[in-house]
């Protein structure tokens, strides 16, 4: 941990920078996930899902960056490469051989829900530890991540 004027105590700076950097693990390759259903989706709903896709990625971007900042705000390194976050991701493969429309919302909603689930958990691990402002950073994510998780499945309700 680097020196910081932060007024939390440094025990508790590292384990929210241990939250965050699980956190951003997951926000990276959500991120990915996303522009690999942005990249490769095909099919009657093309430009919509594709302009839907490439806002959600642009909304995790900044997740991204938030949850990496606020780590080196408290001290700490971001861990934010390829192979940190592939170690590290508690997401699912995104299945390779996608390409329809269906196929990509269904593969992005899952991947939504998991990371949505884990930032709403991350408010009340932050919250344990006393750290509000990464739990309010938390709350953000988690608010954003619900409201693209609805405009995905939207796609999926409207079939049935």
């Amino acid at each position: 941990m680097f020196k910081t004027r932060n007024d939390l105590p440094e025990a508790t700076r590292a384990k929210a920078v241990e939250l965050l950097n699980a956190r951003l693990a997951d926000a990276v390759d959500l991120q990915t996930q996303t522009k690999q259903a942005h990249w490769n989706v095909k099919g009657p709903h093309f430009i919509g899902l594709h302009e839907l896709f490439d806002k959600i990625n642009a909304a995790v971007e900044d997740y991204v960056d938030g949850i990496a900042e606020r780590a080196v705000q408290l001290g700490g390194v971001a861990e934010g490469t390829a192979r940190a976050v592939a170690k590290r991701s508690s997401l699912a493969e995104y299945p390779a051989k996608v390409v329809d429309g269906r196929g990509h919302a269904e593969a992005l909603a899952s991947a939504l829900a998991t990371f949505g689930a884990a930032a709403w958990r991350a408010i009340d691990q932050a919250n344990e530890l006393g750290d509000l402002d990464t739990a309010d950073l938390f709350t953000e994510v988690s608010r954003g991540t619900d409201k693209w998780l609805w405009f995905v499945e939207a796609h999926l309700q409207a079939d049935r």
